[in-house]
């Protein structure tokens, strides 16, 4: 299955860019947003602020997932684009590689329905808790099935960190190379997390358009 190439070697291009917006593919292994320790500074935010002062994060991937991420340039923007986030107007697809045979849908997509909430003494996991979790809903379909695996398609309604890879893991079928979530046979059968984020769309927060963007997923 995909290894994870070095992030440090791959440049950093936005797939497109104007004076409202920017729109990145990151790569797996690399940070959306600085983390805690010297050792941690390097990510997507900080790359493109060296190009593009005005650059801020609108929303986040986890570090070992790829695909597409949208920045805002100047507050104005970055206000308009967060609100549409919250709004659960901007649309995303994922595609996943999880362990097994994940039999599909009778009816072609799926909801997972299962709220999330941090495990506190194991941060930064998440666990399924349905009395205190939060509302977490995940729309799912199957697009094809490998020797051991499944490929499928992912459509998060809500955004709640982890929520794909905890919801496939409560389904029984963890996404391969997962190393939170996934037993240590079903990590072992990945370089990387096979996630990433292969379409994204929106409405233009200055001329009203819509916007799309698609990204093949790399694995």
């Amino acid at each position: 299955m995909a290894e994870t190439p070095n992030p440090a070697s791959l440049a950093i291009e936005p797939l497109y860019a104007d004076d409202t917006l920017l729109v990145f593919d990151k790569p797996s292994g690399l940070l959306a947003v600085p983390g805690r320790g010297a050792d941690k500074q390097d990510c997507l935010s900080v790359r493109v602020q060296a190009r593009y002062p005005d650059a801020l994060i609108v929303h986040r991937l986890d570090m070992a997932t790829s695909g597409l991420m949208v920045m805002a340039r100047g507050a104005a923007a970055q206000r308009e684009l967060s609100r549409a986030f919250a709004a659960r107007t901007v649309k995303k697809r994922y595609i996943a590689v999880v362990a097994g045979r994940l039999e599909a849908p009778p009816e072609g997509w799926g909801i997972i329905d299962l709220p999330i909430i941090v495990d506190w003494p194991n941060r930064p996991l998440r666990i399924v808790d349905r009395i205190h979790g939060k509302p977490s809903l995940t729309r799912w379909r199957v697009l094809g099935y490998e020797e051991t695996c499944t490929r499928v398609e992912l459509e998060p309604i809500t955004g709640r960190s982890h929520q794909l890879r905890v919801h496939l893991r409560e389904l029984g079928h963890p996404i391969l190379g997962d190393a939170l979530y996934a037993p240590p046979d079903v990590q072992a059968m990945a370089g990387r997390l096979l996630l990433h984020a292969c379409a994204l769309g929106f409405v233009h927060p200055v001329t009203g358009k819509g916007l799309a963007f698609e990204r093949r997923a790399p694995f």
